[in-house]
């Protein structure tokens, strides 16, 4: 498993995980166009591995999730409003607009992968999830941080503050931190695109599965 993580890992370190995108609107998307409006909203506000990366919209994760939620009547709408290439400074920027336009109940941050891809400032990365966690609380919304993983490129010591950043912030705000997603997933060469970098299109069903059981009791529970 070790050597699978770090081939995963090894790949990860050629380019930057999540790819700049030309589309930079402040205008998220909703999976399901045609889902009524619920009582619950999730706004997911991160990078190329929500974005369905060069698969179809309805190929992502956060579309075939929300179409179990309106399957399965849980009155949940979820927003999609990630953008490949995006670090925290950029979902900062988006994120006030983002609030006031969709008025979401619950926020996911995946967010902080490309800041520790690019050996960016974690203090800066950290402010920068905190200032979202409190704007989106201020909003009215309920947070949910994602943990993120990266390789160990800039040394042990960074590896260890980009972890305990998203630690410290889930203990000082005490909301939920979700593991990270590709975590098993990554071990599996068959689910990832040939960058080895980005899950293919048969593991975005996996993705939603996983998404659904950590995110679903969370969101009903509030």
């Amino acid at each position: 498993m070790l050597s699978h993580l770090k081939a995963y890992f090894a790949a990860i370190s050629l380019c930057l995980l999540l790819i700049p995108s030309t589309a930079l609107s402040d205008q998220a998307s909703t999976p399901n166009q045609a889902l009524k409006k619920s009582n619950k909203s999730l706004l997911v506000l991160g990078d190329s591995l929500s974005a369905a990366y060069e698969l179809l919209e309805s190929e992502g994760w956060v579309n075939l999730l929300a179409n179990q939620w309106h399957e399965g009547e849980h009155g949940i709408e979820v927003i999609n409003a990630a953008i490949s290439g995006y670090t925290t400074t950029g979902g900062l920027e988006r994120l006030p607009r983002l609030l006031e336009q969709n008025q979401p109940t619950h926020v996911l941050i995946e967010l902080g992968g490309n800041d520790g891809l690019q050996g960016l400032s974690i203090k800066t990365m950290k402010q920068n999830l905190r200032k979202m966690i409190e704007l989106s609380q201020a909003a009215g919304a309920n947070v949910i941080l994602q943990d993120m993983e990266i390789p160990t490129n800039y040394g042990a010591r960074y590896t260890r503050m980009f972890g305990q950043a998203y630690d410290d912030l889930a203990s000082e705000y005490d909301i939920p931190l979700i593991p990270f997603f590709l975590s098993e997933i990554a071990l599996d060469k068959t689910l990832m695109m040939s960058d080895g970098i980005h899950p293919n299109k048969q593991a975005q069903p996996l993705i939603a599965d996983i998404m659904f059981e950590q995110l679903t009791p969370l969101i009903l529970a509030k």
